[in-house]
């Protein structure tokens, strides 16, 4: 998997201060994206273990209380992407289990194959569909345009 950016502190992409990762790959490229550089998978730099173990680090750190993990793109469940994505989710649950995952996708729900599905597990809020460009509302929260839906899989609504 490649990424294109990580932010270890961000107020944006999520509730409270978070860290978060912009991963490569969208097979979706919606018309009006904000996000267009990365949607081919090879895009970006190399996602490793050392970027892994910084967010984890950055996910513990007590001086800057993160409320969790926002995970964009591209697309975070590309196939290309899941097995790097799954492990990072099970680290995370596993070594931050107080901190709460927010995945954005092009895929909605419903449509998820059984591999993305996998995944469901440790996502505590998915926020499906494309961008469409037509539906777009800038008074929405955490979504760009009206048909995408906020499902909290293991949180209460905010």
């Amino acid at each position: 998997m490649n990424y294109h950016k990580y932010y270890s502190v961000d107020v944006v992409n999520g509730p409270g201060t978070r860290c978060t990762l912009f991963v490569s790959g969208c097979i979706h490229q919606c018309q009006g994206c904000y996000n267009k550089r990365t949607w081919k998978v090879n895009s970006g730099k190399p996602y490793d273990e050392s970027l892994e173990d910084t967010i984890i680090q950055d996910l513990q750190d007590t001086n800057i209380k993160r409320q969790g993990l926002s995970l964009s793109g591209g697309d975070p469940l590309l196939p290309d992407n899941l097995p790097a994505i799954l492990k990072l989710l099970q680290r995370v649950k596993n070594e931050c289990p107080n901190k709460d995952v927010w995945v954005w996708t092009g895929y909605r729900l419903q449509d998820l194959t059984d591999e993305q599905k996998v995944l469901l597990s440790y996502i505590d809020v998915l926020i499906d569909g494309q961008f469409i460009e037509s539906e777009a509302d800038k008074t929405l929260i955490w979504r760009g345009s009206r048909n995408q839906i906020i499902h909290y899989l293991h949180l209460k609504s905010e």
